[in-house]
């Protein structure tokens, strides 16, 4: 565990001095603190690779444990609204991390399309929770059949073979906001490629987006009203199912590592966008390091 600790609060330096252009500047007198942003990160990311997810286990894991190689911890109030000040530096390292991994690999042409939802609360409470209301709202999570007030993470990735796809693009959206209107927005360039998405996204305006690139959309078939679908349009429906399973797979997995649809104990905007950028950070740490 020292090593590794060792490890990451070196690529952490090294990604925050190659990146500081957009990573969090600060401009104040206190511009050099003696308990460093770089340091903040590195305690942050190596809580969850002990399977800690909140922020008070991972400042109690070091409180106790590894003072000695952070002498200058602050209190936790102190740590949480530094950390909550980090969404550029997350991202900046997610970025970093995302291209590391696109060199390590060499994907399908076919790329794969979903949104998993991030809770600030959920049921009975979505109706009456504020948290973060300049970018979160009440949305409805299809396959947990239930509301949920926050946001919706958004992925298009590509396929790999025997493994996790890998993801080309990510983005945050309020809970109500579609996957097809918020996917049109982003107006992807996939060319000369497939994309395999769920029934949110038949629509003929895409459809004729992606055309223009020679990518085909593939989704299941809808159940004609008071009609079954013939055998064929079933296997079809089963094939198209089996080929979105890794992305499926890949935000089970994500969920699994990092906790990232759980947050309920976010506080604020700041907080919720540290909390959705800082878990993706680890995920592709993880993809990188450990494939």
């Amino acid at each position: 565990m020292e090593i590794q600790l060792i490890q990451l609060y070196l690529l952490v330096c090294h990604i925050h001095d190659t990146q500081s252009e957009t990573c969090f500047q600060r401009l104040s007198n206190n511009s050099t603190p003696q308990f460093t942003d770089q340091e903040l990160v590195t305690i942050y990311l190596f809580g969850h690779l002990q399977g800690l997810f909140e922020k008070k286990a991972i400042h109690k894991l070091i409180d106790d444990y590894w003072r000695d190689f952070f002498p200058n911890l602050p209190a936790y109030q102190t740590f949480v609204a530094r950390l909550n000040q980090l969404e550029q530096t997350f991202q900046s390292l997610g970025s970093y991390l995302q291209k590391m991994l696109a060199e390590s690999y060499e994907p399908e042409i076919d790329h794969l399309i979903d949104s998993l939802p991030v809770m600030l609360a959920r049921g009975g409470h979505a109706y009456f929770a504020n948290v973060a209301h300049d970018v979160a709202d009440r949305g409805y999570c299809a396959s947990k059949k239930m509301y949920f007030h926050g946001v919706r993470l958004h992925a298009m990735a590509q396929r790999r073979y025997g493994t996790l796809p890998l993801p080309k693009q990510m983005w945050l959206r309020e809970g109500s906001c579609h996957d097809l209107s918020s996917v049109r927005e982003q107006e992807p360039y996939l060319p000369n490629s497939s994309l395999i998405g769920d029934k949110a996204f038949p629509d003929p305006i895409f459809e004729a987006m992606l055309k223009e690139q020679r990518t085909t959309l593939y989704t299941p078939l809808k159940k004609p009203k008071g009609k079954e679908l013939s055998k064929t349009e079933k296997y079809y429906n089963r094939l198209v199912s089996k080929l979105r399973q890794p992305i499926e797979s890949f935000f089970k997995w994500l969920i699994d590592k990092t906790d990232i649809q759980r947050a309920g104990t976010v506080r604020s905007t700041e907080g919720l966008m540290v909390h959705c950028w800082g878990k993706l950070t680890v995920a592709f740490y993880l993809l990188v390091f450990n494939p």
